[in-house]
């Protein structure tokens, strides 16, 4: 029998996990999933929890209850993958499993201490926070409770990083949080980051630009942060700028898995190297990569992660079949914005093509609106953990094309 490996059991494994399940023939392959983590954190989440929209009990879930039964799920770190011998040594009980088809999946983490000061320096959990770990974010939302004013400083230590819109949303929700709390008054809220704007898109840049200034929160752009003073609580740029804060929410350096590192598989920040369109490794035949793992310059997101799947799964049954994997994946991002006060934003954009006005899933009927503020699209962006959590782990096939459509969109 054949094996086909996927290591990591996050959001880009699980689909995958569950979308091979049901179309490879069971008497021919057997399916094994490697991750170090039995609990499954819904990512989108984390950011609600600081403000009170969701309790932590909200955000986590077995990780097995969403793989299939017919699939062998190993619990365990991975210590060595050797892709020319296409085998992957595990730290649990030095097991080696032996593969015939390897499905990369093992995601992007923080690394704060890469930044001089950050984690070291005495305020980390205390005054500086982050809220892409389930620690951070809980641990965020307890100071919140307290916190009566000052200046928070949000701030992206470097690029890329794990959902791009989640910065913004932060200070959306931020204000408010502190509006409806009686604070605003009291909150100077300054957004630091690496980018000339406030995105990576630039007709959405200005538009999310506009909506900071209409809510008073000052942008400090290109601030390429070198470190962290939290004696003088400042935090440095590479130019000599240095910005105060009371409070800094850190957005640190995102690098892939250290097992890529230590494989030696993976670019300067451990992302694998992909090929942009058929999701094949740039080096081995036979390994695949999705998700946050791959080092494409789409955005590194739940729903770039979903379009991939779609592609990666056909992909495979060609190769599986002799067939050459067809370049069908365009870069496809469709992103939430939550801005505050139960409203909030969509954008739908890849490789070349930024975010657009129009309506979305259905040309000029939505009921989702693209690239403007409603409330539509907060509750889309609400009732999205439920299709995550029943549909889109599970592998169903969603009424969504991976590759972008330009209809209903204009200029």
């Amino acid at each position: 029998m054949k094996t086909f490996l996927i290591l990591g059991a996050g959001t880009a494994g699980t689909m995958m996990a569950n979308k091979l399940a049901q179309r490879l023939d069971a008497d021919e392959w057997r399916i094994v999933v490697v991750d170090k983590d039995e609990t499954h954190y819904y990512q989108p989440g984390l950011l609600f929890i600081p403000f009170g929209i969701y309790t932590p009990e909200d955000v986590y879930r077995p990780k097995r209850n969403y793989l299939p039964a017919n699939v062998e799920v190993v619990f365990s770190g991975i210590e060595l993958i050797e892709p020319d011998l296409s085998r992957v040594k595990l730290e649990k009980g030095g097991r080696i499993i032996h593969y015939d088809q390897l499905i990369i999946a093992t995601g992007t983490r923080i690394v704060p201490e890469e930044t001089p000061g950050l984690q070291d320096g005495g305020g980390w959990h205390q005054n500086i926070f982050d809220f892409y770990t389930f620690k951070g974010a809980v641990a965020l939302a307890r100071h919140l409770r307290r916190w009566r004013g000052g200046r928070l400083v949000l701030n992206v230590a470097e690029m890329p990083i794990k959902c791009p819109v989640a910065p913004l949303e932060f200070l959306f929700l931020a204000h408010a949080f502190f509006h409806e709390r009686g604070l605003r008054d009291k909150v100077e809220i300054v957004y630091a980051t690496p980018l000339p704007g406030a995105f990576t898109k630039p007709r959405t840049a200005a538009i999310m630009g506009d909506m900071l200034k209409e809510r008073g929160i000052a942008v400090e752009a290109e601030f390429m942060l070198s470190e962290v003073d939290n004696g003088r609580q400042v935090i440095a740029s590479y130019d000599g700028r240095e910005i105060n804060y009371d409070l800094l929410v850190s957005i640190p350096v995102h690098m892939g898995s250290s097992v890529i590192q230590h494989s030696g598989m993976g670019n300067e920040l451990h992302f694998v190297p992909t090929d942009r369109n058929t999701l094949l490794s740039k080096k081995w035949p036979n390994i695949w990569v999705l998700g946050d793992a791959t080092d494409l310059p789409s955005s590194k997101a739940g729903s770039v992660a979903h379009f991939q799947a779609d592609v990666l799964t056909e992909n495979i049954l060609r190769h599986l079949e002799g067939l050459e994997p067809e370049p069908k994946f365009d870069g496809h991002a469709n992103c939430f914005i939550e801005s505050g006060f139960g409203k909030g934003f969509l954008i739908d954009f890849n490789y070349d093509t930024e975010p657009l006005p129009g309506k979305f899933p259905l040309p000029g009927v939505g009921p989702f609106d693209l690239l403007k503020e409603s409330e539509a699209n907060h509750w889309g962006k609400m009732m999205f953990r439920w299709v995550y959590w029943n549909l889109l782990l599970r592998g169903a096939e969603l009424p969504l094309e991976s590759q972008m459509s330009m209809v209903g969109k204009y200029n």
